[in-house]
């Protein structure tokens, strides 16, 4: 039943009162009223006594209706004054009244309405005064009216409010606000006055704009020059230290909420836990969740959100738990978003279902950020049928709907649904473009996301940073340098930003496309390199089996206080390996677990097995192998396999086909090794063992490759190849090369042929390496000038890395190769590797 006040005033309202008693009691009684019937109940009274058009009446009328501030008080607010204004010619000062529906506008939310009731005062002359111009600047920060804003601003200068401190904070506000922090910070220098508003405006600007250590470092300037934060100053603070995820810093701040004698809300305790949680004390963060009483639902969502961030998810869960079984505050859409990515997080269906459940029953479905998380927690989770299910039944499906269905068929590998999908949006942008493009990544199409990236360009959608990420990975795993130079011109003609994460991509792309010059011109020009740039540039040095670089790299990399990864020490490991730096190598192995408190695992062992192996220390590489704590893998046996091969020793190779014997490998690349050590031997027997071993199993040999960019496109050849149109000349190129390389000395390494076959068999086969074809196509389809860069994808044969050095210095040309291991750099007669490969 609607609440009523009493209205039997006829002691108070009798005809013998002056009329200034009976409009302070009209006042005190709209002051006192709770609701918006209370004040409807006295406006009818009033009117009947005939009060409704007094100006004072209607001005605390309206002002009381904007305290509520809510969609139908100041809808009553609205409608009074206007029947004021349409029931009195004569002009009154109708500052205040507007005053308040503009306040009133702006704590309902409707910012809108708040901006047409200020243009509505400016059109209508009336003068404002030192409290409009902050309340319509307020609105347009809200609600980010920046150009609104600037104009209001520019009336205030008019009206002679340049110097007013409150007009001032107001505009320093609206900069902030909108991310324009460098203009509210010359707003903030040049105030000749200024108190606490002023300082806390622009720090919270600071932080909303994700400059959190100019809004730290404004904060203690402020104390410094004696002005104490309230709770508002600390909250923008404690938040700021949030981002920065620096505890000591934070501590630091937070003895200002002592020193001001503040007084520890709801807010601040909200803020406080979440600066703990994300600066990594789950423990301070713990312990004040459970000393607080009042835990409203902000709270628990800032608990649950952090610990899924940090996928500490047991912990989300008993969280969640306690707030639904001990009386907490009902689940909102934020809960839920935290409660499925949990479950997505654990790949739990079971628990996702009971989520999406939960938001069925509680008519949360309509949000499309609620269909977004649950569309990509059934993709996650492989349920894919159910991801479908859900959005066919969105009645909203936003863009980002449509991305998030073929991110999931992306991730699950059904790159043909993901296609069709993006084919089928009404309306695609950036984001539906990069989730494509990466995707083809992850899925090693990295050809058709160079295509992909092509038709964009031709549809007139500038990439971005993320975009370039993709593109770049996918180049660098083609190999094709002249992409690469045009993809770093495209960068640099289009100003997109070059963070850390996009310049390591270039470093890397340029690195496995040959070029280790223009990656470390792009490593040297970073201002800021975590360990995967580091990680980057050594293998740069790596693959160009400038070993001693890539060992200074890494030890500058700590002298620099970066936190060494499992993934450098690959790196490293690897350039000592292709550098025969054994000692330095073993030094660094050394060295991870009892400097680094890093624990080696499988894939460091076997890059110390392929170093002792390289350097013919095989015995040693077997010791290596007894005392790993783990049973080894394929890639271990490979490289041990294929040190065995290199230097001929068949005994220590048989202690490896025993151990194989046991742990069965069903790699080809193992049992491709063990044929050609027998072949190297003349064990043709057990060649045919190991031949139909795989046969049995059905293990298949991937063929000889070798691709070779020229114009933009990628020619591709296999070993004795006959089927590319240019196959006549480039038979005649090989016949000119094979006679012109015999003549300088080159002579063949039959050794490589490892077939049952006459010698000339042998020589003929030999000839028709997919390198060398690719090496012959390259010398009759480029210029002398340019560099002929070929990628192989199994390891270059002695007989090819030979006859390469023999081309380059007979030929006089550049060539790079790129092995399944390794880069080689032929020029003059010589290569990058030494010949130690």
């Amino acid at each position: 039943m609607a609440a009523t006040i009493n209205l039997s005033l006829s002691p108070l309202l009798s005809t013998t009162q002056t009329q200034s008693n009976r409009i302070s009691t009209t006042t005190d009684l709209i002051k006192s009223s709770k609701n918006l019937n209370e004040i409807k109940q006295l406006h009818a009274h009033f009117t009947k006594q005939g009060f409704n058009q007094d100006p004072g009446f209607l001005g605390k009328l309206i002002a009381k209706c904007s305290e509520l501030g809510s969609y139908n008080s100041m809808e009553y607010a609205q409608i009074a004054f206007d029947s004021f204004c349409s029931g009195n010619e004569e002009g009154y000062d109708n500052t205040y009244k507007f005053n308040s529906l503009i306040k009133g506008y702006s704590l309902a939310g409707l910012f809108h309405d708040a901006v047409l009731i200020y243009v509505r005062m400016v059109v209508e002359c009336v003068e404002p005064d030192g409290y409009t111009f902050p309340l319509i600047l307020s609105a347009c920060a809200k609600d980010g009216r920046f150009f609104t804003g600037i104009q209001v601003m520019g009336l205030a200068l008019k009206w002679g409010f340049g110097d007013d401190v409150f007009v001032l904070n107001s505009v320093i506000h609206l900069y902030g606000e909108c991310g324009e922090v460098d203009k509210a910070r010359k707003v903030f220098d040049k105030m000749s006055e200024r108190n606490l508003v002023s300082w806390t405006c622009l720090i919270c600007g600071y932080a909303k704009s994700e400059n959190a250590e100019e809004a730290v470092a404004l904060f203690f300037e402020m104390v410094e020059e004696g002005v104490m934060p309230n709770s508002v100053t600390m909250v923008c603070v404690i938040s700021a230290c949030a981002e920065l995820g620096d505890l000591r810093l934070a501590e630091r701040v937070c003895d200002y909420i002592g020193k001001a004698g503040l007084k520890v809300n709801s807010v601040m305790v909200n803020a406080l836990i979440d600066m703990y949680m994300k600066c990594g004390s789950m423990d301070k963060a713990k312990r004040l969740f459970e000393e607080c009483v009042d835990r409203n639902l902000v709270l628990y969502n800032t608990v649950l959100s952090n610990y899924v961030r940090k996928r500490m998810v047991r912990e989300a869960l008993e969280v969640l738990g306690e707030m639904l079984s001990c009386g907490g505050p009902r689940p909102d859409r934020v809960t839920l978003l935290s409660s499925i990515s949990a479950s997505t997080e654990m790949a739990d269906v079971f628990l996702g279902k009971q989520c999406h459940a939960y938001v069925l029953r509680n008519g949360l479905a309509n949000w499309d950020s609620i269909g977004n998380a649950i569309i990509d927690m059934y993709m996650k989770c492989g349920s894919q049928e159910w991801a479908c299910r859900v959005f066919d039944q969105m009645s909203n499906k936003t863009v980002v709907s449509w991305n998030s269905l073929i991110a999931g068929f992306m991730r699950n590998g059904d790159v043909e649904a993901a296609y069709r999908t993006f084919n089928e949006m009404p309306e695609s942008d950036l984001v539906s473009w990069n989730t494509m493009i990466g995707g083809l990544v992850q899925q090693s199409m990295f050809e058709d996301a160079i295509h992909l990236f092509r038709v964009m360009q031709n549809e007139g959608i500038k990439a971005d940073r993320v975009t370039m990420v993709s593109v770049a990975s996918a180049c660098g795993y083609l190999g094709a340098n002249d992409l690469a130079k045009w993809i770093y011109n495209y960068i640099e003609k289009y100003e997109i930003h070059l963070d850390m994460q996009l310049s390591t991509a270039l470093v890397d792309m340029f690195a496995r496309c040959g070029d280790p010059s223009s990656a470390m011109k792009v490593f040297n020009k970073m201002k800021e390199r975590d360990v995967s740039a580091w990680t980057a540039a050594i293998g740069a040095m790596a693959m160009e089996g400038n070993g001693k670089r890539a060992v200074e790299l890494f030890y500058e990399m700590l002298r620099e206080g970066v936190e060494p990864d499992q993934v450098v020490f690959v790196a490293v490991l690897t350039a000592c390996s292709h550098g025969g730096l054994v000692g330095e190598g073993m030094e660094i192995f050394t060295s991870m677990k009892e400097i680094h408190g890093i624990s080696p695992q499988i894939v460091h062992y076997g890059c110390i097995v392929d170093m002792l192996g390289r350097a013919g220390l095989l015995k040693e590489a077997v010791g290596i192998i007894k005392s790993m704590p783990m049973k080894p893998n394929d890639a271990v046996w490979g490289a041990f396999l294929a040190a065995c091969k290199m230097h001929k020793n068949e005994e220590i190779a048989t202690y490896a086909v025993d151990m194989i014997s046991e742990s069965s490998p069903d790699k080809a690349g193992i049992h491709v090794l063990l044929s050609n050590i027998y072949a190297l031997g003349g064990k043709w027997t057990d060649v045919a063992k190991v031949r139909m071993s795989m046969k049995e199993r059905g293990i298949k040999k991937n063929p000889g490759s070798s691709s070779i960019e020229v114009n933009g496109n990628v020619h591709e050849f296999t070993s004795g190849d006959e089927f590319h149109l240019e196959h006549t000349n480039i038979c005649l190129m090989l016949d000119e090369m094979n006679c012109r390389v015999r003549e300088a000395g080159h002579v063949p390494d039959l050794t490589n042929v490892l077939l049952d076959v006459d010698e000339q068999e042998k020589e003929f086969l030999l000839n028709r390496h997919s390198e060398k074809i690719a090496m012959a196509y390259g010398l009759i389809s480029t210029s002398r000038r340019h560099p002929i860069r070929i990628v192989k994808n199994l390891r270059m044969c002695s007989d090819c890395h030979s006859f390469a050095k023999f081309v380059s210095k007979v030929y006089h040309r550049h060539i790079v190769v790129r092995d399944n291991n390794r880069f080689h750099f032929f020029q003059g007669g010589l290569c990058s590797c030494g010949d130690y490969w």
